[in-house]
């Protein structure tokens, strides 16, 4: 789908740039969750349809990210999807992580009794040595929008025989990148990817698997789930859907369609437009290219000035985080550039 076209699925208000906490849903999402909250108002439905739109966004993730879909498992949040990771490592592990990522990324590991070790994003690789047994980073850091070094942190992970695990929360849906080369790939499904909160995705390879304990397994995770819903004996299913929790169908429900629609746009299409007009807004301030969809900006007052003239960004680690997605339009960055010159 050309992105022009696709734009018309959204009517944002102008001044939203603030994907980085999260996503607007095109119109097929929100109409699609309308209906079902309808059916549900009204009880005019069993349950089963809501489910198979759980199914779609675990095949949509697995195509957008290039995993098999065997190897995808369904939740509610990344550090839930972390949890099982941190638990099947014995304590004391030492994990090397980003200093000042996301907790959600940062916090499993140290509540599971590992040793954590923060080196600068940019120096992740060139800390990897032979005493690291796990190195866990966001590919795109939620405070300032820098791009993790993928390939390398993979390169130097595979020489010294860790594993490597890795939050797109804030990639997944603009930024393209090969999940096969990590060992898991967790992604909040509410942020680029423009679904209701609650939904969150974790691509397990399979040796990784194999030292994972299913501790929240339930009902859902069962080979059939249908035929799983009382009593012993444990049985489970085979792939990665045995680390699936219940999920909330409603918010699937509206992911499913933006999910596909990013799929037809087409994520380095959807890069391209986004970094151009974040580039473009930090242009506007005599700043440098940053490539990333995120960026941070200094500016005396910028914080009231983008709130006078209704500008929806975020304050992180005490700068002014502007992000762009396939909505986003240069209309947008002149707005915001006119309020901060003020």
């Amino acid at each position: 789908m050309d992105l022009a076209a696709a734009q018309k699925l959204w009517e944002p208000i102008p001044g939203w740039l603030n994907t980085a906490s999260y996503g607007l849903p095109p119109k097929p999402a929100w109409d699609a969750l309308q209906v079902a909250l309808e059916d549900w108002r009204v009880g005019r439905t069993s349950w089963e349809p809501w489910d198979e739109a759980t199914q779609r966004c675990r095949a949509a993730y697995a195509r957008l990210i290039g995993v098999p879909l065997a190897d995808v498992a369904v939740g509610s949040a990344v550090s839930q999807l972390v949890a099982p990771v941190a638990a099947a490592l014995p304590a004391g592990t030492r994990v090397v992580v980003a200093e000042g990522d996301f907790t959600s990324i940062v916090f499993p590991w140290a509540a599971h009794g590992h040793d954590v070790v923060g080196v600068p994003v940019g120096k992740l690789a060139d800390a990897v040595d032979a005493g690291t047994e796990v190195v866990a980073f966001s590919l795109v850091q939620s405070a300032d929008g820098t791009i993790a070094p993928y390939a390398e942190i993979v390169a130097a992970a595979r020489a010294a025989g860790a594993l490597v695990i890795v939050d797109a929360t804030q990639a997944c849906g603009w930024l393209p990148f090969d999940g096969a080369l990590a060992d898991a790939v967790v992604t909040g499904g509410y942020k680029w990817l423009m679904g209701p909160r609650g939904t969150a995705y974790g691509y397990y390879a399979p040796a990784l698997r194999e030292r994972m304990t299913p501790s929240a397994a339930g009902w859902y995770a069962g080979e059939d789930v249908h035929s799983s819903y009382y009593g012993l004996p444990l049985r489970l299913a085979g792939d990665a859907r045995r680390f699936d929790i219940s999920p909330a169908w409603h918010s699937f429900v509206g992911s499913a369609p933006a999910l596909e629609l990013i799929e037809e746009i087409g994520v380095a299409a959807i890069r391209d437009h986004d970094v151009r007009l974040a580039d473009r807004f930090l242009a506007g301030l005599g700043k440098p290219p940053a490539g990333s969809a995120i960026v941070t900006v200094d500016v005396p007052d910028a914080q009231s000035k983008l709130e006078r003239a209704g500008i929806r960004a975020a304050v992180r680690a005490g700068r002014v985080r502007a992000s762009f997605h396939v909505y986003s339009t240069d209309d947008d960055v002149d707005l915001t550039l006119e309020a901060l010159s003020r």
